[in-house]
């Protein structure tokens, strides 16, 4: 990585990838023989997502199982809004990403065979027909990132920048450049020396992750922020199916505990879902029990707690022996102890909280987007692979497998050089030190908490009106705010949190049925005519189905 003689704080490198989870640090290490690529991220390098991942990756390993199979239970739990392109590129590519990661050293959970041998342990969760999830006991995000991490931080070609955060993308556009619109790099602040640096790159990857923290409880760590969408949005490109956001059914509730998440693995090993007074209710809801779509399983817990007025349901496996309950679930075990919650003994109070982005920024089978030069991979990505609902541990192979894929695209690729002299330094010029942090606070807090109220696990038309006038309001504020004031880590997360915000609520008002992820009680049936037409917010900004 090499500062350019122009000027300080302008970097060079030949690709430039946002964020350090699976995706960005799987893209890194595929392409970092040919190429010198820098690595962003917002706080420290394993600090996302990916780290605090539970259940495993889905792939085809048993002979039992098949590609097919595989397919079919994604488009199903898709709704009818996978594109089926998307979901076969990805399972047809599922066996080698995990050997990929087994080549790396990533410590996977094994089980002895009948003939002395071991072999993979697969676990089976929601959606799924077949025992297809490779899991590192109940800690696979944690496993799969420190070992990214540690291949990424011995690679001379990959140089990390922890503590880093986007602030904007660069653009041909922007710059008034003749020629096809491109991407040329990134305006970025250093959050240990507070100054913004350019750092241009003829490739550009969003790899971000989601954008959860949009509503006011979440499984997810706090950076989860939309960055990527909000740039991505900004700088002209498609964003969609924005609408579908995955609520997780079981996070522990406990006022400290942070919305940690209890893994829809134990589900998967036999846990039943228990009414306060311990009456078991998911059969009414789905035949497939606590096994159905984590939406279904979400709106049926979130159902039962309105009508009760009850502040939680329970989540029981006790009826399992201890033992195979210490040795699947290690981290869940103690981190529920350290609570007062012994799994082993008696039910875990859990509630649904915001978890999985299902939209995101549009890209094709080898992760382009829209803009010449720039690419999206991982939580951030809408690659069709979801849908209108997100299959339990589809997510991770996606972040493997479209990683590969830009990689091998941009191994093809011969961009021009980055005009790297004709990029402005960032302008502080008319801009002061906040003396009100408090107002990015509060904003902060009532967008969380409208969303939560408005544009959560059930809609009506009523609430999203109110949530579009609050956003409206906001947006006003925070404009006038980031106008006058330096960009600070906060500044730049509630900003992109409310341009999320607001694609989220035009889509829901676009989407007049429930599917998959989205119900509202205005239009509680599908529509067939919907079906294979996905909600395309444009910067345009207009919406279209297409």
């Amino acid at each position: 990585m090499q500062d350019s003689p122009q000027a300080g704080g302008r970097k060079s490198m030949d690709v430039l990838i946002i964020g350090s989870g699976a995706a960005g640090l799987t893209l890194a290490l595929h392409l970092a023989a040919q190429q010198r690529v820098a690595v962003l991220s917002k706080g420290p390098v394993n600090e996302g997502s990916t780290f605090y991942a539970q259940g495993g990756v889905s792939a085809v390993l048993d002979r039992h199982d098949s590609l097919e199979a595989h397919v079919q239970d994604t488009l199903d739990a898709g709704a009818g809004l996978c594109d089926e392109a998307a979901v076969r590129h990805t399972v047809a590519h599922g066996p080698e990403s995990i050997q990929w990661l087994l080549d790396l050293g990533v410590p996977f959970t094994y089980e002895p065979t009948t003939d002395g041998r071991v072999q993979l342990h697969l676990t089976r969760e929601g959606g799924h027909s077949h025992r297809r999830v490779v899991h590192a006991a109940d800690a696979t995000g944690k496993a799969i990132e420190n070992t990214l991490v540690e291949q990424v931080r011995r690679h001379p070609n990959i140089a990390l920048f922890e503590h880093h955060i986007a602030v904007d993308l660069i653009t041909s556009i922007k710059l008034g450049l003749v020629g096809p619109r491109r991407c040329l790099g990134a305006y970025v602040l250093d959050l240990e020396s507070h100054r913004v640096e350019i750092f241009a790159a003829p490739s550009v990857v969003l790899a971000s992750g989601g954008a959860s923290k949009v509503y006011l409880y979440s499984s997810n760590p706090d950076g989860a922020t939309g960055d990527g969408i909000a740039m991505a949005w900004r700088a002209g490109c498609r964003v969609a199916n924005m609408e579908f956001m995955q609520f997780h059914p079981t996070c522990l509730f406990h006022p400290q505990a942070k919305s940690f998440l209890i893994s829809e693995a134990v589900r998967g090993e036999g846990g039943r879902l228990l009414l306060p007074d311990g009456t078991p209710f998911m059969e009414r809801f789905d035949p497939r029990g606590e096994l159905a779509p984590r939406d279904i399983v979400a709106r049926a817990i979130d159902h039962e707690m309105k009508r009760l007025g009850a502040d939680c349901v329970y989540l029981d496996i006790s009826h399992k022996p201890a033992d195979f309950i210490r040795s699947h679930f290690p981290n869940i075990y103690k981190h529920c102890l350290e609570y007062g919650f012994d799994m082993t003994q008696d039910p875990l109070p859990v509630v649904p909280a915001a978890h999985y982005t299902c939209g995101g920024v549009m890209t094709d089978l080898a992760a382009r987007t829209d803009l010449d030069g720039l690419y999206a991979v991982g939580e951030v990505a809408y690659t069709g692979l979801h849908g209108a609902n997100r299959m339990a541990s589809n997510s991770l192979l996606e972040c493997l497998v479209f990683a590969r894929s830009a990689a091998q695209d941009m191994g093809r690729r011969q961009p021009e050089p980055v005009p790297l002299a004709q990029i402005p330094a960032w302008d502080e010029s008319r801009v002061t030190d906040s003396d009100e942090e408090v107002v990015v606070a509060h904003n902060w807090e009532e967008l969380r908490r409208f969303m939560w109220d408005y544009v959560g696990i059930v809609r009506t038309s009523k609430r999203l009106q109110r949530a579009q006038r609050r956003i409206e309001l906001l947006q006003g504020e925070i404009h006038e705010y980031y106008s006058h004031f330096r960009v600070t880590n906060d500044l730049i997360e509630l900003r992109n949190l409310a341009l999320v915000a607001e694609i989220i609520i035009r889509s829901a008002q676009s989407r007049a049925e429930s599917r998959g992820l989205h119900y509202t009680l205005d239009h509680p049936v599908t529509d067939p005519a919907l079906t294979g037409r996905p909600t395309v917010v444009s910067p345009c900004p207009a919406i279209t189905a297409v």
